[in-house]
């Protein structure tokens, strides 16, 4: 049997003025295949010194949202763990 779970990052992009630089947002949402979602968030803001490279930011968000997610999969893995075993569990990556 095969399971497919899906994650779609999201992608926002501001510019704050010569003064604070560029910051990117993502926005990443896991679905199981039970229809369970859970959601990550990241950002990255770019030194207005540095050049302009839009993927870069884009990068460091998404690798920072999908850093969030993970840890709340862990914790929520914890969480369903501990209701089984009737005590506190701490899973690590």
């Amino acid at each position: 049997m095969t399971h497919t779970w899906n994650i779609a990052v999201q992608l926002f992009d501001s510019d704050d003025l010569v003064r604070e630089g560029r910051l990117t947002s993502a926005h990443a949402t896991l679905t199981t295949s039970a229809g369970t979602s859970l959601e990550g968030r990241g950002e990255a803001r770019r030194n207005p010194d540095d050049p302009s490279v839009p993927e870069i930011g884009e990068e460091l968000a998404t690798a920072r949202a999908l850093r969030d997610l993970a840890d709340r999969l862990l914790a929520a893995t914890s969480d369903d763990i501990a209701a089984f075993e009737h005590h506190p569990v701490h899973l690590t990556a």
